[in-house]
């Protein structure tokens, strides 16, 4: 089985972004699970090609985008991917769409097919604050969410895919005065045991968690 996990560049001022940070980190095989990793611009016009691209090279069974949320306090499981672009800043390219759709004449949103109830309690029970979200902004972050199922749903082969939004890490959380963070460690244990938890079930592929739980 195999998984591609991405993360995003810094954005918005930043020097680091803790999602492509842990991305970094993850072991190249978790039990049966092959790894697969890509960085992606912090880019409405660019990151979706740069996603499909690795989807394309990998073949993967799973797919798992990662990104930032500051000010969150937990690791956030989105459920739901709305069809909007909505930027209160620009983006690394210097775009800022507003009030305009992922996809032109595209289905008003787009639901997780990660188990996200069942990797949460994973989480927690691991010892990390983790929830479901049932926002994902209106930032490029909802935007590769979207592209993303987008993409599955059209695919001819099946894949589960879904997005999670992480806290800053303690040394952004310092400059910030206090924001709420969490060590690196524990984004990459709570990523791992996302894809642990997926592929244990990837034989209920075509449920989609993110619609009826």
């Amino acid at each position: 089985m195999k998984a591609l996990v991405t993360g995003f560049d810094a954005f918005g001022g930043e020097t680091v972004n803790p999602s492509s940070l842990a991305v970094g980190k993850l072991r190249k095989r978790i039990g049966g699970i092959a790894i697969h990793t890509a960085q992606l611009p912090t880019s409405y016009a660019n990151s979706a090609k740069v996603l499909r691209a690795a989807i394309e090279k990998v073949k993967p069974d799973i797919v798992l985008c990662v990104g930032q949320a500051g000010g969150r306090t937990e690791l956030c499981l989105e459920r739901v991917a709305i069809n909007v672009q909505d930027a209160r800043i620009r983006g690394n390219d210097g775009k800022q769409p507003i009030d305009r759709p992922v996809v032109k004449d595209g289905p008003a949103a787009h639901f997780s097919t990660l188990p996200i109830k069942a990797c949460v309690a994973e989480m927690r029970k691991a010892g990390l604050p983790a929830a479901v979200s049932n926002t994902a902004g209106t930032f490029v972050c909802n935007h590769i969410f979207y592209a993303l199922m987008d993409i599955a749903a059209g695919h001819p082969i099946p894949m589960r895919g879904g997005f999670l939004h992480i806290p800053y890490v303690p040394e952004q959380a310092a400059r910030l005065g206090g924001a709420p963070s969490m060590a690196l460690n524990d984004i990459v244990r709570g990523i791992e045991i996302i894809l642990e938890v997926s592929a244990s079930r990837s034989g209920d592929l075509h449920t989609v968690e993110g619609r009826i739980s």
